[in-house]
């Protein structure tokens, strides 16, 4: 058998052994939480032509607000799945797929087969991109439009063509709409950006070209420009008070949140629970190697993608959030890309592919025991959705009404959802909308629906219970006013 071949048939066996990963007993696992019903809502009034968005959902990172593009991203996979909401996560994982092998087509162009398929079973067995792939949530398709951007980059700083340009700045653009912590990947970009200046004769044609990628950058994230300057520039502010006033306030010391960083990306990225002081001492052996490694592989691809992982890393230490894995999502691509060449920097062939095959065979050991779709029971949350909201369906009876949640944060949107395919759309809380009728859903005993401590069931005014019902381990009250309106 060819070279050729084996490395084809490997290949295509990757293939199938991701996609298996990310849609195996796919729907019964798909999370449908608030978030997802939010978004559902969303993309149906979208894909309906109701409401044409220009603002996205708020950020969990000290609540700024991202772009519409992830919306309009996944629109067309509601009607593609007649209207069930599996299909948004459905894209998401299409997403996923074809940006893996659009990145493994890349680098193998550029560095080789080998490195090519370690970085490609890198990414395939990842817990991490296998769990953002499997439901619909905005940062999700980070790791794929994050590197990505740093490749069109890569090309426009290697000649800057037109295309390129508009290619790095819309796709830049388009990943920081995704989740605002993208904007840390402007490091490298100013970094190689001010190399080039310094060190190409031909830095004119540079300066001469800069618009283009500016222009396509603004016009991307241009729904977040006209949101900023109708509300008094709400964003900016609250993106430069995130940074320096060091995010969600911790008394940590800088060191400290970089230690944490550093250790809270190796549990991300490679799935070993470290201690601070091994976690950091593996991270810093990992940017010496590969910054060694430059020596060899001279490429300022290569380059770009180890200076944006060490940016990355002390920037985000700037902030005093949780450590979430979805935060590191920009750098996870280059990580694996980096992190799959270092076994070929030894200049013996065979030991080479030795510590390549040892370190696919960690990684994979390390997480493969946390697919929980092989062990754990599904928890059907799409189908259970559907189920309270056919239910509830049942008790309106074509009657306008009130709908709420206890606790608040349990969230009723992913049984609006169903409501409104079948034709009940809630009244507006927002509007004081107030109807004869309000249903209170019910997660956490004591459900505390009478004389509440929530606005979203108080403001209903004097009630009753009137029933009460138990389905699908909720509880669920209708309620009335004790005097008529």
């Amino acid at each position: 058998m060819t070279k050729k071949r084996l490395i084809t048939i490997s290949v295509l066996f990757l293939i199938g052994i991701m996609i298996f990963l990310r849609l195996y007993r796919f729907e019964s696992f798909v999370m449908f939480l608030s978030d997802q019903g939010r978004d559902a809502l969303i993309v149906r009034k979208i894909a309906t032509f109701e409401n044409l968005p220009l603002i996205g959902a708020p950020s969990s990172v000290g609540q700024v607000y991202l772009g519409p593009f992830y919306y309009y991203l996944i629109t067309p996979f509601l009607p593609l799945f007649n209207w069930n909401p599996v299909g948004l996560a459905f894209g998401v994982a299409l997403i996923a797929i074809v940006g893996t092998l659009l990145a493994y087509q890349v680098i193998k162009t550029k560095f080789g087969a080998e490195i090519g398929i370690t970085f490609l079973i890198l990414s395939v067995f990842s817990f991490t991109l296998i769990h953002f792939s499997r439901f619909s949530w905005n940062p999700n398709p980070l790791p794929y439009f994050g590197f990505f951007s740093l490749f069109f980059l890569y090309r426009w700083l290697k000649e800057p063509r037109v295309l390129d340009g508009l290619l790095f700045g819309i796709m830049f653009g388009l990943t920081i709409q995704l989740h605002y912590l993208a904007v840390l990947l402007f490091v490298p970009v100013i970094i190689f950006f001010v190399s080039e200046m310094i060190h190409n004769k031909n830095r004119l044609l540079y300066l001469f070209h800069l618009p283009i990628p500016v222009t396509a950058f603004v016009a991307a994230i241009s729904p977040l420009v006209l949101f900023d300057i109708r509300h008094d520039f709400l964003n900016y502010r609250q993106l430069i008070k995130l940074f320096t006033e060091g995010g969600l306030s911790t008394e940590a010391s800088y060191m400290d949140r970089l230690g944490e960083t550093i250790q809270g990306f190796i549990a991300s990225a490679v799935q070993i629970e470290l201690p601070l002081t091994a976690a950091t001492a593996l991270f810093l052996l990992f940017i010496v190697a590969a910054i060694l490694g430059t020596k060899k592989i001279k490429s300022r691809l290569f380059s770009i993608q180890i200076v944006a992982v060490l940016t990355y890393i002390i920037g985000f230490a700037y902030l005093g959030s949780p450590r979430h894995a979805h935060y590191y999502g920009p750098i996870f691509l280059s990580f694996f890309f980096v992190l799959g060449t270092l076994p070929f920097l030894i200049k013996r062939k065979d030991l080479a592919m030795m510590a390549a095959s040892a370190l696919v065979f960690i990684f994979i050991y390390f997480n493969i025991s946390k697919y929980y779709f092989f062990t754990s029971e599904p928890n059907h949350q799409v189908e259970h959705s559907k189920k309270v909201a056919t239910f509830l369906y049942e008790q309106i009876g074509n009657k306008p009404f009130n709908i709420a949640t206890w606790p608040v944060d349990f969230g009723e949107d992913t049984y609006l959802y169903f409501l409104e395919t079948m034709g009940a759309r809630a009244a507006d809380r927002s509007q004081l909308e107030i109807t004869e009728q309000m249903f209170v859903i019910c997660a956490q005993e004591p459900c505390l629906v009478i004389d509440s401590p929530s606005w979203n069931i108080s403001m209903f005014g004097d009630a009753k219970i009137a029933e009460e019902w138990d389905i699908e381990g909720l509880k669920i009250y209708k309620l009335v006013h004790r005097k008529p309106l």
